[in-house]
């Protein structure tokens, strides 16, 4: 039986060249007024799925 991939998990992570997942940053979802511009900034870019979670994240995407 083929394994199916976890949609939800194909829209928030990408599999990197090395073999990683990217995901997004949180804590951009509301009440942005009150933060600095500078912290803005950060948390737009992209960061690499911890360790500890690599594991999960890859069950989810059986096909990278």
């Amino acid at each position: 039986m083929k394994i199916k991939t976890h949609r939800g998990a194909a829209k928030r992570f990408k599999k990197t060249g090395g073999g990683g997942y990217k995901r997004k940053r949180a804590f951009l979802r509301h009440g942005m007024r009150k933060r600095n511009q500078d912290v803005k900034r950060v948390l737009r870019k992209k960061t690499i799925v911890s360790e500890a979670d690599t594991k999960s994240v890859a069950l989810m995407l059986p096909n990278g």
